[in-house]
């Protein structure tokens, strides 16, 4: 051994290797196809079978996608501009109908002279959600957000401005009681702001509005609640649903882990009686029962009592999806809150929502997609919705009888595009809480 190493040169290289591509294996779209997709024998057979299946799924729909005909007035002469062009036994999509009637699937009976008051409504909706939704939008613009659900009502249905802008006094009357009692009597300041607001909108509110609506009658043309349907009707109730939820699952939560036992027994009994009971079940009580505990000749909207119903739906499971990231929360946190000298709402807002909110994000934002699906349920209730309703109205006309998977199709891809968008959204949102706690 001594003298082998006594023999060796060593060797030290004194000038670089140029540059060499990869192997062809190891580089590109063949590596790619290696590692995800023949990456071992089950990874290998899998795709292959997987490929099958989507040759065999093509098969089916391509051509009946290429045929589809695009410019006809009757399904009858969609089936026979198939038959012209791609032979007698040929099959093909009428997307026709999506061009005659999709006014109906987005505004369903509005009338269409008024079609600039559900679409101004919408433009409207993205601006005030955009202070919420993204920081770099400035904040002045919160004031707007707060504004909207009276202008987005009026909008919609119409009528004398005095109507939004009475509710909005009632609003601003409880803020202001509850301004005012705030530092005397922190308990009675709540309950105190309640009951002004009750007493506005019961006594005062009505006769003020048609006082200023006789000197100063100012309105839009009303439209009738039978006159929603489509994508305008879902997209009110969702969103409308979808608003007013989640800061009543947060109380619900909140109210659900709280040490007072009056609060903490109300709160899981409301919890576990509407987990407990299906929406449709709630629905039904909106259109049929909810007025026999109002008082008599009172006219409640069906669209504001399905709102209503749907919303106590949502935030019940909204309240468990929070409790759920509250309970996740280490119990340090809570004890540096306590620490810091921080009452219940300073610790609840600055230091356990934060970051319970964060964990619960997925779980909110899968409950938002559900609700919004579920508002096709509402057909169930004499309302006109985007999936069933308008497409049965179709189907009704003589000209598209016979219609059957083109208004399905439509109608589902406009629901994946707003499900999928808020899924992007939930997404956006928990990389940039993550990169923000770095």
């Amino acid at each position: 051994m001594s003298d082998t190493h006594a023999q060796t040169v060593p060797f030290v290289r004194d000038t670089m290797l140029s540059e060499a591509p990869p192997p062809a294996g190891q580089a590109g779209a063949v590596r790619w196809l290696r590692e995800n997709l023949f990456a071992g024998w089950l990874n290998t057979v899998l795709t292959v079978l997987g490929l099958v299946a989507v040759f065999f799924l093509l098969r089916g729909l391509l051509p009946w996608f290429l045929h589809g005909v695009w410019n006809a007035q009757t399904l009858g002469e969609c089936r026979q501009i198939i038959a012209e062009r791609w032979g007698p036994d040929a099959t093909g999509a009428c997307w026709a109908v999506i061009r005659d009637r999709w006014t109906q699937f987005l505004f369903g009976f509005y009338p269409s002279e008024l079609y600039w008051r559900p679409v101004l409504a919408l433009v409207l909706l993205f601006v005030a959600l955009a202070p919420v939704l993204f920081p770099a939008v400035p904040r002045r613009l919160t004031l707007f957000s707060l504004l909207y659900p009276f202008v987005g009502f009026w909008l919609l249905w119409g009528g004398s401005i005095w109507q939004p802008v009475m509710v909005l006094l009632g609003f601003v009357l409880g803020y202001g009681a509850w301004r005012l009692l705030r530092d005397r009597a922190p308990l009675l300041a709540p309950f105190a702001g309640v009951v002004v607001a009750l007493l506005w909108w019961l006594v005062l509110c009505g006769p003020l509005r048609d006082l200023f609506a006789s000197i100063l009658p100012i309105g839009l043309e009303s439209v009738r609640s039978d006159r929603f349907g489509g994508f305008v009707l879902s997209l009110t109730i969702g969103v409308a649903a979808i608003t007013l939820s989640l800061p009543m699952g947060i109380a619900l939560a909140l109210a659900r882990r709280s040490d007072m036992f009056l609060i903490k027994t109300l709160s899981v009994c409301f919890i576990e009686f509407i987990r407990g009971v299906p929406l449709i079940t709630l629905l039904f009580t909106a259109s049929l029962l909810l007025n026999y505990f109002l008082p008599p000749g009172t006219n409640f909207d069906i669209i504001l009592r399905v709102i209503i119903m749907v919303t106590l739906f949502a935030a019940a499971y909204i309240a468990e999806v929070v409790r759920g990231g509250l309970a996740a929360l280490p119990r340090g946190q809570y004890e540096a809150a306590d620490a810091l000298g921080l009452n219940y709402m300073q610790a609840q807002r600055l230091i356990v929502l934060p970051q319970a909110l964060k964990i619960s994000i997925p779980g909110i934002v899968s409950t938002f997609i559900g609700l919004f699906k579920d508002t096709t349920l509402v057909i169930f209730v004499g309302l006109l919705d985007p999936l069933k309703g308008i497409t049965d109205a179709v189907r009704a006309s003589t000209d598209w009888k016979g219609i059957y998977w083109e208004p399905y199709i439509f109608v589902g891809t406009i629901f994946f595009l707003f499900c999928f968008g808020m899924s992007r959204y939930s997404m956006h949102l928990e990389r940039r809480l993550k990169r923000e706690h770095r």
